[in-house]
């Protein structure tokens, strides 16, 4: 396994002639912006071309990162929410069109009757948060949240625009994989993905990996939108209840299954998935879906201003389709990144998968300048 000491970091790992790059800018990141852990992997048409990692899983920097330390992705977690929604529609177990009251009867409460499944994993659905006071320990309370959220009325008329569920999206496709296969997303996404194709990710940390878990360090101005004044679609998404960015390095919040912001993983699992995303849904032989069910995923389901992240996106289900070069150059790219600096992006233009995971959080939900630099990189690769 090579090792080289850049910029007096140890990179530890595997990289592939032609992409140094990848290399160079990964070890950057540990000098500015300072990097505390990190890893980063790169699939290229099936193939693992990037797999490094370096650092410290500690903010006290006495335990070093390795190849198999699990880091809390946050949001980049949503990617695989939204891959367990692919997989029940391959199956045809549910299909993007249909009504979610028709799987979970309970949100037809207070006019949601009509909204799709495909609006839900959109974003369209105008609960982005609860409107009743919650805590983050409320919204690890999977039947607590769900009740909560099927009660409330829509912020907004579903599917007129999309606000970005930070957190609910979690809630409101977990109880539609309960509903739908009587199992819980976490045990959903472990048997019929992570286990048989070896993907080192979970949605719900079992006690007995939490040994590999790195501790998060929260960015100076830790909570995203702190300054200036939110509207109620924002407040609802950052203020009820209010992101804390040590909840990772706490049992409770582990072990939830919050497919929105919960996953703990390694880049290579990320990259894997992504790679196989980026290659007809093959996966080292077999399939993890179908390029069918990957059209299904990433067809848009709306554009324009998002009411809560303020900026333009387009949304497939579940899944950020590439706008203003968030994921590379190609208009077919598309992913998930994370709070702090995480992210995972599939580009079936250049047969790619990229991941990148971490420690040091860092103050964005989008748009990190070291994810930035190692996409960049990628396609400086190439």
């Amino acid at each position: 396994m090579a090792e080289t000491s850049i910029a007096s970091v140890e990179i530890h790992g595997h990289c592939a002639r032609g992409f140094e790059p990848v290399r160079k800018a990964f070890a950057a990141n540990f000098t500015s912006p300072g990097e505390v852990g990190a890893s980063v992997s790169v699939v290229q048409r099936g193939e693992v071309v990037v797999d490094l990692w370096a650092g410290h899983a500690d903010a006290a920097r006495s335990k070093p990162w390795s190849q198999d330390t699990l880091a809390n992705v946050w949001s980049t977690t949503k990617g695989m929410g939204a891959l367990v929604g692919g997989l029940l529609v391959e199956r045809g177990l549910m299909g993007y069109a249909e009504r979610v009251s028709h799987y979970w009867p309970e949100f037809a409460a207070n006019g949601k009757e009509r909204i799709t499944i495909g609006q839900m994993f959109s974003h369209q659905a105008g609960l982005c948060g609860p409107t009743e006071p919650s805590t983050v320990e409320d919204m690890c309370n999977q039947p607590l949240m769900a009740a909560r959220l099927a009660a409330q009325a829509p912020l907004w008329e579903p599917g007129s625009r999309s606000g970005y569920h930070a957190l609910t999206v979690g809630v409101l496709i977990g109880e539609l994989v309960k509903r739908i296969t009587g199992k819980s997303i976490g045990a959903y996404f472990n048997e019929e993905i992570a286990m048989p194709f070896g993907i080192d990710f979970f949605i719900g940390l079992p006690q007995l990996e939490e040994a590999r878990v790195a501790e998060m360090v929260p960015a100076p101005n830790a909570s995203p939108l702190a300054a200036g004044d939110l509207n109620p679609s924002q407040a609802a998404a950052f203020r009820n209840p209010a992101p804390d960015a040590a909840a990772p390095n706490q049992r409770f919040w582990r072990a939830a299954e919050l497919s929105s912001a919960n996953g703990q993983g390694t880049a290579s699992a990320l990259a894997r998935v992504y790679g196989a995303l980026a290659n007809g849904g093959t996966l080292e032989g077999k399939s993890l879906v179908t390029p069918s069910t990957i059209r299904a995923m990433t067809a848009q389901q709306i554009s324009g201003m998002d009411e809560v992240l303020a900026m333009p996106v387009r949304w497939g289900a579940g899944y950020l389709l590439n706008v203003m070069g968030l994921y590379g150059p190609n208009e077919a790219a598309f992913g998930h990144s994370g709070w702090g600096g995480s992210f995972g992006m599939a580009d079936p233009k250049a047969g790619l998968g990229i991941s990148y995971v971490m420690n040091q959080m860092g103050p964005d939900l989008a748009g990190d300048v070291r994810a930035n630099a190692i996409i960049a990189a990628t396609y400086a690769s190439l």
